[in-house]
């Protein structure tokens, strides 16, 4: 099928390629030249394993293509696939404003019948105010069905997921727009759940919001484990075996961050206030996951006399393993209030670090783990990275000034960490 792909973030990028990968001919629209040039070339704007090569493959298969002539993608599509970004307003509620231009564009540029797919994570209701205002705003006598088709991928393994899918959610109002979809999705030979329009958009706060609830519950035990003496780990592994609990998303730490999370939970809360309703178990998990973030800051506040000019080391910027991605990461709210505390700070991660220097030009990037370890008086962990989990007590403490480590990650054992020299804090344990 021919089709279109508006938005070449995580969201839009990983769903044409994927498209591609299965035989369809995409063409991914973006705004930005720079962008759209390096994608023809095979380089992806986007770091997420195996992503650019399933991007060179399917230019190199004719299958792939990229533009900024939106009215050209548009025209003759049989399907446009909205991927672009819902950023959250002051107030939490979810900023439409890039959805509104492609509807737009999407109504002056089509020529014949088409189905348009909203991807991107819109409040519920949006695809009917999406169908109404491309209707509304139409140059040809055309017929346009709105469906919509959230995603569920997670950064770091979003090819993975796109390709071996658990389900695929598709919301539709006509039978019309369900075969094309179901067609569409054909080659992936996935699990499909139809439902409306509005239960689709539903489903994906749904799980989004369990998962930030599941999050922030565990680091509240794990809070409590300090406390009373338990140790989260014990805990967590006594919890999964449970079938009604599952095994994952039970490790604590310093908190969730990334583009969803922190995003999806505020634009639910903001939707209950409107229909004069509070969410109060998703206030408590935002709540508690805005303490969790410094939870270590604290702590080494609590341990050291000051900041002032002391040299600290940060290992991870990146919210999680996997990605680029700094969006709402723990470490921006840490090393903020380490600079507000005038501490001399030396950063390190694997991949994060060019996208961090935009947000902090004047903290100083290490080439390695232990370059920013060498000399440090604290040390602070705050991604999980593989290379991190490798390095060992020795190497803390032959090149830190103070083997002083506080891990918001929980990657090593502490009677480890202490048998090797180390004064070592974690989460819960």
């Amino acid at each position: 099928m021919k089709l279109a792909v508006a938005g070449t973030g995580y969201v839009g990028l990983v769903a044409g390629v994927c498209f591609a990968e299965k035989g369809h001919q995409v063409t991914c629209v973006d705004v930005d030249e720079e962008k759209i040039a390096r994608m023809r070339e095979g380089i992806s704007p986007i770091y997420e394993a195996g992503l650019e090569e399933l991007l060179k493959n399917n230019i190199a298969a004719n299958r792939l293509f990229f533009t900024s002539d939106f009215a050209s993608a548009y025209r003759d599509a049989d399907a446009i696939f909205i991927g672009v970004g819902t950023p959250e307003k002051p107030d939490g509620s979810a900023n439409l404003s890039y959805i509104a231009t492609v509807c737009r564009q999407i109504a002056q540029s089509v020529t014949h019948d088409c189905l348009v797919v909203v991807k991107s994570t819109v409040p519920v209701g949006t695809n009917d105010k999406v169908e109404q205002y491309i209707k509304d705003n139409l140059s040809a006598d055309v017929k346009v069905r709105v469906a919509s088709n959230p995603e569920f991928l997670a950064q770091g393994n979003a090819v993975h997921d796109t390709m071996h899918a658990t389900r695929i959610i598709i919301g539709t109002d006509d039978d019309v727009a369900e075969k094309m979809l179901q067609d569409i999705y054909a080659p992936f030979d996935l699990p499909v759940v139809s439902v409306s329009r509005r239960s689709a958009e539903m489903i994906k706060y749904a799980c989004n919001n369990f998962l930030a609830l599941k999050i922030s519950y565990m680091n509240d035990i794990a809070n409590l484990c300090e406390l009373v003496g338990a140790n989260i780990d014990d805990v967590a592994e006594g919890m999964r075996y449970d079938p009604r609990i599952g095994a994952k998303f039970l490790k604590a730490g310093v908190g969730y961050g990334g583009s969803c999370f922190p995003k999806d939970t505020k634009a639910l809360t903001f939707l209950a206030r409107q229909h004069g309703m509070h969410l109060k178990t998703v206030d408590a998990a935002v709540d508690i996951n805005a303490a969790q973030k410094i939870k270590l800051f604290e702590k080494a506040k609590k341990r050291l006399m000051t900041f002032e000019n002391m040299r600290i080391a940060v290992l991870g910027l990146a919210f999680k393993p996997g990605t680029d991605d700094l969006r709402e990461a723990p470490s921006l709210d840490n090393v903020k209030l380490l600079l507000e505390h005038g501490a001399d700070i030396v950063c390190y991660d694997p991949i994060a670090a060019e996208n961090f220097k935009k947000k902090f030009p004047e903290v100083t990037l290490a080439n390695s783990a232990e370059e920013a370890l060498e000399g440090a008086f604290c040390c602070f962990i705050f991604t999980e990275w593989e290379e991190f989990v490798r390095l060992s007590p020795e190497t803390f403490r032959r090149k830190m000034r103070v083997p002083l480590v506080y891990d918001g990650r929980n990657i090593f054992d502490p009677e480890y960490m202490k048998r090797g020299g180390v004064e070592y804090y974690s989460i819960g344990r």
